[in-house]
């Protein structure tokens, strides 16, 4: 066994685990936050996707010995108490998912790519989305949430963080 203690959603965490432990299982089994999916457990569908150290990694290739130390953020650790965060919000307004087994691991690449590239171009959060598999949206309205996340999260006073989805916001009246 190997005690393994890394920082998840800003709170210092321990385990101790058998060394060959990844760190989605860590994660789900040990520490019980079960909202990185196990899927594929060979890294091809990206559902287990955290971020480690501001990185989208697939959590079901890492072991959790490889994450000692270090600071991993997982679909839990998005919201606030004021609520959900900008692409959680408007993931569930859109429909950008269908039957969500997919939607943490797109949601936490979407969130590594927003946070080292605030105003990313479609084709950069296609490519940034390659290793997360989708069988039921077609990834269109993916796209178009992470960039609507985008442009929230630029703008402070955006009606989305008020509560309401541009998206979604009424037309204005003449």
């Amino acid at each position: 066994m190997v005690i393994v203690t890394l920082t998840v959603n800003g709170e210092l965490r321990s385990a101790s685990v058998p060394p060959e432990t990844t760190l989605l299982v860590m994660l789900r089994e040990h520490l019980h936050l079960t909202g990185a999916k196990t899927g594929c457990d060979v890294g091809d569908c990206g559902a287990c996707t955290v971020i480690v150290d501001g990185l989208a990694v697939n959590a079901c290739l890492m072991l959790a010995a490889q994450a000692d130390g270090r600071t991993v953020t997982t679909i839990e650790g998005l919201a606030t108490r004021e609520g959900l965060h900008p692409l959680q919000k408007v993931f569930e307004e859109t429909g950008a998912l269908q039957c969500g087994f997919c939607g943490p691991g797109v949601i936490m690449t979407s969130k590594a790519l927003l946070d080292h590239t605030p105003e990313p171009t479609p084709q950069e959060i296609r490519t940034a989305l390659t290793g997360n598999l989708c069988r039921c949206t077609g990834y269109v309205k993916m796209i178009e949430g992470v960039q609507e996340a985008a442009a929230m999260m630029r703008s402070p006073q955006s009606p989305a963080l008020a509560g309401q989805s541009p998206a979604l916001a009424a037309p204005e009246q003449k």
